[in-house]
């Protein structure tokens, strides 16, 4: 059994961290997070310390691992805002613990080299979480393409509408969350990759506070993705049905079908990185890149609504 700590208790996707380590017979000792908010964790671990300063956390953090390896931390499961990554992961590899991450793992390029050092120097890993990779449906499209000498024609809408408050907390500050592009897009950038790939030119078409829209010439695939979180941009078939978030991925006009399993997917991934197979420093570096270079291009625009965009090869 190993102990592990939690940053961002009180986040979205906390629960999803403390469901895997309770699932994979690990045991959660201490917590943070700077609102209080925090009952589900009686779900799962209600003898685990809860601190609200990081300071006491840290403290307590440091005690622990001075009573030794049987009583220390092991991982710091990271579920905090993401400009504050980097500076918890450097948080995690300092008290001897392997750092595991939620996305992006950080927003700059070169925020990795300078983590690279520190996880030589302590000797721990950094662990991110590309759950993406981990789904069945996306590994069957990994093996298809593997086998291929095709360049393949890939359209990817992900709409998840936010409300009002959206833009007003850290997200909608593109200093702290990357923008869209970075928060909401990451995962399918780095999967796109993956898959395909390395990029080889992309091309920003549409880049506003809550969507953004571009081209990716990747090795082995020719990329036209659509991110939004304005629910005025999803389809009347999810209005109608009530639905929140559109979430489409086509591959040569083929529909790839992945919407369920994706709730499961921390536990997986937790799996793996305790057998050591989990995703590191290299492993993310080309969605960061990517997104670093989203976030900073000059949108070139583009004629006519975004739907038709998607809908029409031609206008790119």
């Amino acid at each position: 059994m190993k102990n592990f700590a939690l940053i961002g208790a009180a986040g979205y996707i906390a629960p999803r961290h403390m469901k895997a380590i309770k699932e994979t017979g690990n045991k959660l000792v201490a917590a943070i997070d700077k609102h209080d908010a925090v009952g589900v964790i009686d779900s799962y671990f209600p003898d685990a310390s809860f601190f609200v300063e990081f300071e006491r956390f840290d403290r307590h953090v440091e005690k622990l691992r001075r009573k030794g390896d049987e009583a220390g931390i092991h991982y710091v499961s990271i579920a905090s805002p993401n400009y504050l990554h980097d500076s918890h992961i450097r948080f995690a590899l300092r008290v001897g613990a392997d750092p595991i991450c939620e996305k992006p793992l950080v927003l700059n390029p070169w925020n990795l080299d300078a983590i690279a050092d520190l996880e030589k120097e302590n000797g721990n890993r950094v662990h991110s979480i590309l759950q993406l990779r981990l789904h069945p449906a996306i590994n069957a499209l990994k093996e298809k393409v593997s086998t291929s000498t095709e360049k393949f024609d890939v359209d990817l809408t992900y709409i998840t509408s936010r409300g009002l408050w959206y833009l007003v907390s850290w997200k909608g500050d593109v200093s702290k969350s990357g923008g869209v592009a970075t928060n909401i897009g990451i995962h399918f950038f780095d999967m796109l990759q993956w898959v395909f790939g390395r990029t080889q030119h992309l091309t920003v078409h549409v880049s506003e506070p809550n969507k953004v829209a571009g081209y990716l010439e990747l090795e082995k695939a020719r990329v036209r993705w659509f991110l939004s979180i304005d629910k005025a941009d999803l389809p009347s078939s999810a209005v109608e049905g009530k639905k929140t978030t559109c979430r489409t991925i086509t591959v040569n006009g083929e529909e790839l079908e992945f919407s369920d399993g994706f709730t499961d997917l921390h536990t997986v991934s937790y799996n793996e990185i305790l057998k050591g197979q989990g995703f590191g420093l290299d492993d993310v570096r080309p969605s960061i890149e990517v997104a670093y270079q989203i976030r900073n291009a000059v949108p070139i625009g583009i004629k006519g609504d975004y739907h038709p965009f998607l809908a029409n090869r031609s206008t790119i």
